[in-house]
Parts: structure tokens; C-alpha cells; sequence
């Protein structure tokens, strides 16, 4: 197949990095893929491009960066790809963000019939059944992917009869498998060995609950003065939303603020006795969490979004409350019995090297472009 991956985000964040991944899934099984993407505005920042081109799969087409849509940026960049889509006589689109699913819909307006546009969305949630909604991701789009199957069926009041499908994200095996921990990444933490670490790994923002995760936390420690909580992110807000509520708890010497983390980060997750996941980020995939459960860390989880289908209650984990006695309950339970973690931890990264894997991911992505494109003919 002549598959065109389109963003129009620059940033490596929130979906760049499962769409860059099932990119080069579905090249190594043989199919032409082409990018269009945004540059960054300065170079040496990360980006979904600089990863990609890292990756051999440059670009075939720079798209100008911003949200929304804006005239005459984006009748530009969609001659631009309708002129793509036809010199490569490519056979379907997926699109990733609202502005080039647009700009894909206006790129093969009269050749519907030749190029098929399959859309995903990163949220579990749908958004209201307004018009516009219902018909942008109803008739302007052949296929909808949703991040696993239960968030597909709640998809469906938006979606009604069309072709809908769910599926699980996948991360790297080759970086993230079990292993010993590295003493020294712990250390440099300042962690000591007597101490059982809770860790999260989220970006500090209002709606991701940083406020039960720590009240939480301070009640653990007083059950268990040997317990550490490990936060892995950043956020403009962090000091008024993490560090300075740690400090109005009495828990700051207590909690490790590790920041974002690019090297190492595998480690650093091994380093992690329990992981923890409150409420998913931009990635609806809760790529951290299968990423944990790859390294064989069993997780405490809510049941937001994709969570309690990616943890399997009493099995790879545990699924709980949004309350902070029910998280410290569960996070003491599990840090008390090193047999217990050990157990679910294994069937964790059993489940992950089942489900989680980029070769899944194409497979079941090939399969759906290769059905939308028989409806189409």
C-alpha cells in the first residue's frame, strides 16, 4: 500500500511518537510510507521531524506549523498535498490532529475514490455529537481508530454505523523490557536501598490530579515511613501544582521531582517498585503505563479512560477509586509484599510482549487500512 502519515504538530509529544512508531512498523512490512509534518521553528528543538529523519523516514512534505486553520497558509499547504497525494498515487491518508484531517479532506476533494482518509483520535472520551463533530469524523472520514476497544464503543455515538475500530498502543521492546535495576540510578536519585518507590510519569498539569497523588502519598508515608513517591515530568505549573503542595503536606523530603527524562528513562522506570497512572495525557495510548509494563512494574490505575482495560485488576495490578485512602491502601498493599509486585509484575510484561508490540500495531492498523480501502473500491 501507498500510505501518507499527516500531522500537524511538530512537537514530539503526546501522539508523535505512536505515529512515528506505527510509520516504521508499516515500512518494515513492506509498505511505502511517506510523512507530511511541520518543522520547528528553531532547529535544534526536538521534534516529531528530527526523530523521524533520525529514524530514515525524512518528511516528504513540510507543513507550516500552527493550529486551526488559517488562509492562505493552509490552501497553500493543501496544493501542496493534494500535488503529493497524486505524483505518488497514494492510497489512503492517516491523519492524526483536526487541521490535516481537514487539509487531507481538501487535498483529495474530487479523488475520494482513489485516496481513502483514516482518521485517529487520542482521547478515550468523545467530545459532544455536535454537527460539525458528527460529520467530520462521520461521512469525511472512511475510518475512525480509537485508542483500545472500550473507548471505540464510546466513540460510537459520534461515529453511529461507520467503520470503527480500537486498538492498544506499543512501545519498543528493544528498549523497554525487564531487567535488574541499575543501584545507581536509584542512587542519584537519592533513593537508598531500604527505600519502595511509587512512581509517576506525567506531565504537571491541573487536570492530571497531582493534588490526589499527593495526598495520597502523604498518607502512605505515615503508614510506611520507608516509602518514596518519584514524579517524572515537567510542566509550567509544576512548583504551584507538585512542589509546593509537598511542602504544605510536610512531604517534600519524601517526594523525588525527577523532571523530564530522554537517557536513561528505561532505567528509570525500573527503578520504579509500583508505577501509578490517574488520568491519561494528550497519548489516550497511556504510553508510560505500557512502557512500565513492558519493564515488568505492575501498576495502580483509575478507571479513567483506557486505564482499566491496559491493567488487568489482581492480574498486572491494581484498579482502584479515585480517593486518596483507596490509592494509599492499594500502593502500601502492593509495596509490603515483594512476592505479590514480583508476580504481577511478571504477568505485566507477559501481557505487554503480547499486546504492546509495534509488529501488533501495524498488523492490525494494515488490516484496517486494507478494509478501508476494499469498501472504498
Amino acid at each position: 500500500m501507498k500510505i501518507l502519515q499527516a500531522t500537524s504538530d511538530w512537537k514530539w509529544t503526546g501522539p508523535a511518537e505512536p505515529m512515528l512508531r506505527l510509520a516504521l512498523a508499516l515500512r518494515d512490512r513492506g509498505h511505502d510510507v511517506l510523512l507530511a509534518a511541520p518543522e520547528p521553528s528553531r532547529p535544534s528543538v526536538r521534534s516529531l521531524a528530527s526523530e523521524a529523519r533520525a529514524a530514515g523516514l525524512a518528511p516528504s512534505l513540510v507543513l507550516a506549523p500552527g493550529r486551526g486553520l488559517a488562509l492562505p497558509r493552509d490552501a497553500g499547504d493543501a496544493r501542496a498535498l493534494r500535488d503529493l497525494v497524486s505524483a505518488h498515487r497514494v492510497e489512503l491518508i492517516h491523519t492524526w490532529h483536526t487541521r490535516d484531517h481537514l487539509l487531507a479532506i481538501a487535498a483529495t476533494v474530487g479523488r475520494r475514490k482513489e485516496t481513502a482518509i483514516v482518521r485517529s483520535v487520542r482521547s478515550a472520551d468523545p467530545p459532544s455529537a455536535a454537527p460539525w463533530t458528527r460529520w467530520l469524523l462521520g461521512p469525511a472520514t472512511d475510518a475512525l481508530v480509537c485508542v483500545s476497544p472500550g473507548s471505540a464503543e464510546r466513540w460510537r455515538r459520534v461515529r453511529g454505523a461507520r467503520p470503527l475500530y480500537g486498538v492498544f498502543g506499543a512501545v519498543d521492546p528493544s528498549r523497554f523490557h525487564t531487567g535488574r535495576c541499575d543501584p545507581a540510578i536509584r542512587e542519584s536519585l537519592g533513593l537508598k536501598p531500604e527505600h519502595r518507590v511509587v512512581g509517576v510519569v506525567a506531565r504537571v498539569q491541573p487536570h492530571r490530579r497531582f493534588d490526589l497523588l499527593l495526598e495520597a502519598a502523604a498518607r502512605l508515608f505515615r503508614i510506611d515511613p520507608a516509602a518514596r513517591l518519584l514524579v517524572v515530568g515537567r510542566g509550567t505549573r509544576h512548583a504551584e501544582l507538585a512542589q509546593e503542595p509537598a511542602v504544605r503536606l510536610g512531604i517534600a523530603d519524601r517526594v523525588v521531582f525527577a523532571g523530564y527524562r530522554t537517557e536513561g528513562y528505561p532505567d528509570l522506570l525500573r527503578a520504579i517498585d509500583v508505577f501509578t497512572m490517574l488520568v491519561p495525557g494528550s497519548d489516550g495510548t497511556c504510553r508510560a503505563l505500557l512502557e512500565a509494563a513492558a519493564c515488568g512494574v505492575p501498576a495502580v490505575v483509575s478507571r479513567r479512560g483506557a486505564l482499566p482495560e491496559l491493567v488487568v485488576h489482581d492480574e498486572t495490578g491494581l484498579i482502584v477509586p479515585e480517593t486518596p485512602g483507596a490509592l494509599a491502601e492499594a500502593w502500601g498493599a502492593l509495596l509490603r509484599d515483594a512476592e505479590r509486585r514480583a508476580v504481577l509484575g511478571r504477568a505485566a510484561a507477559l501481557r505487554a510482549q503480547r499486546l504492546f508490540l509495534p509488529e501488533r500495531l501495524a498488523s492490525e492498523v494494515e488490516s484496517i487500512y486494507a478494509a478501508t480501502l476494499r469498501a472504498r473500491s
